[in-house]
Parts: structure tokens; C-alpha cells; sequence
């Protein structure tokens, strides 16, 4: 296991947590690197700001790497520029892609992002787009240069878990490049259950933050995270359509 790292852009992480820091406090900053091992968070470019008053920056370790998000974002031309802004604030070439037009339910425009990816990735940035789990959107993300594909399990905030689930698979199995489940995740279940799929990483956020004991929950995502992890490395035992099997033979009965 110490040599199963997750890739992205050429960088290596022990970790396969990823905090989402939209519900930001500094004790969910601090019980996720703590407590669930974190080494990538995200934050908004309006949190990165040089104004006076509280900076998410000021609270993140150096050697956490930070994946500034396009929040806000309606469209490429815009997610664009808050990339290349935050990249200027000094947080780095990483990026993860959010364009939503529907302010309901905050679905992601699939197409947006592939046009923001490919002028991203051309432009030296690490790009991680979020999206709706669709084959051929995905297919497209890898040709525009994308370095992961993180499809959402539920919508945002919704603690539903994999709704999508049948929908991901298809981009664990089809596409050549890390799958983040993002989005929805409300339990370590849910997460553990993501990675014995396949998936390489979980990004979770208001499953943390609105937990009655952060660090215990921020524990209990990075075990679950770690045995999902081992258990499809491991190769999950074949599941029986119908009857049971014994998992001693049944011969060799004592007689009278």
C-alpha cells in the first residue's frame, strides 16, 4: 500500500481525501488534515483574497496542495478567469472546473467545461473538471486535457451518497484516468462503498462539516476511504445471483 499513490498532473499523494472547504472553518480545516489525513483542499478564489479580514489561506499548511474551484462561475470564459486569477493570488496551477447555470440545483454545464478544461490544460494548469457522470462528456475532458474526471454521486450538499452510482462505474471502467467521486457523499459508507468501485479518490465536505464531532467523522472518512481502498485492490469476492455457497465444503460428514 505505500506505493499506492494517487496521480494527478504528475504529483503524488498518499492521501485519497479530499476536503471541499465550502462550508469553511478552521476546525474543519484542521480535522481534516489532522484527523482525515488530507493533503488537497479546495477553496473558493473569493476566500484567496488580499483585502483585509479573514483568509482561508492564512490557515492551510504549506504542504497541503490547494485546489482552487471556479465557484460561480456561469460559463468557460469566466471559470477561465477566475483560474488564471487565482493562479496569479499564488495558489498554484491546480484547478478544479465548477460551471453552473442552474442555480437550483447547481448542476454542473458539462459542455462549459469541457471548453474551460481545454483552454486550462493548454494554459500549463493541472485541471480537475466537475461534472454529471455522462461516457461521452467524460471522453471529451480526457481529450481537452483533462488530468481526473470527478463526476458527482448526488448533488451538492444533498448527504444522498451515490445516486449516480450505476453512472460512475461506467467512468471507472471506461476512462483511463482517476475517477473522484465529488459531491453528495453524506457517510463514510458511502465513501468506502465509492472507493471498492474503483474509484481513486473522495471529495467530501458538509458530511464533515455539519457532524456533531468533526474529527471523529473526519476519522471515520479517511478509514472508510482506506478500506474501500484496500478492498478493490484486494479484488472483491463474486457476488451469487441466486443460493448460497458454504464457505466450509460440506463433505466429509462424520458417521455413526
Amino acid at each position: 500500500m505505500n506505493n499506492d499513490k494517487l496521480i494527478l498532473g504528475g504529483h503524488e499523494f498518499n492521501s485519497r481525501f479530499i476536503l471541499g472547504s465550502g462550508k469553511y472553518s478552521l476546525n474543519l480545516i484542521e480535522a481534516a488534515i489532522k484527523d482525515a489525513g488530507a493533503e488537497i483542499i479546495t477553496l473558493a478564489v473569493r476566500r484567496a483574497n488580499t483585502k483585509d479580514g479573514e483568509n482561508i489561506l492564512d490557515f492551510i499548511p504549506k504542504n497541503v496542495t490547494l485546489l482552487p474551484n471556479t465557484s460561480g462561475a456561469r460559463n468557460a470564459k469566466e471559470a477561465v478567469r477566475i483560474a488564471k486569477l487565482a493562479r496569479e493570488l499564488g495558489c498554484g496551477n491546480f484547478v478544479k472546473v465548477e460551471i453552473m447555470r442552474d442555480s437550483k440545483y447547481l448542476l454542473p454545464d458539462n459542455q462549459e467545461t469541457i471548453i474551460a478544461t481545454e483552454t486550462l490544460a493548454n494554459d500549463g494548469f493541472v485541471v480537475l473538471p466537475y461534472m454529471y457522470p455522462d461516457l461521452n462528456v467524460a471522453r471529451d475532458l480526457v481529450s481537452a486535457g483533462a488530468a481526473a474526471v470527478m463526476p458527482l454521486a448526488s448533488p451538492i450538499g444533498s448527504n444522498k451518497g451515490l445516486a449516480t452510482k450505476d453512472f460512475i462505474q461506467i467512468l471507472i471502467d471506461e476512462i483511463d484516468l482517476p475517477i473522484i467521486v465529488d459531491a453528495g457523499i453524506g457517510k463514510p459508507s458511502q465513501a468506502c462503498e465509492a472507493m471498492e468501485m474503483g474509484a481513486a479518490a473522495v471529495m467530501a465536505n458538509t458530511a464533515l462539516a455539519t457532524a456533531g464531532d468533526l474529527p471523529l467523522m473526519a476519522a471515520a472518512f479517511r478509514q472508510a476511504i482506506e478500506a474501500g481502498r484496500k478492498a478493490y485492490l484486494s479484488g472483491l469476492g463474486r457476488v451469487l445471483t441466486r443460493g448460497a455457497s458454504a464457505s466450509d465444503p460440506l463433505t466429509g460428514f462424520l458417521h455413526d
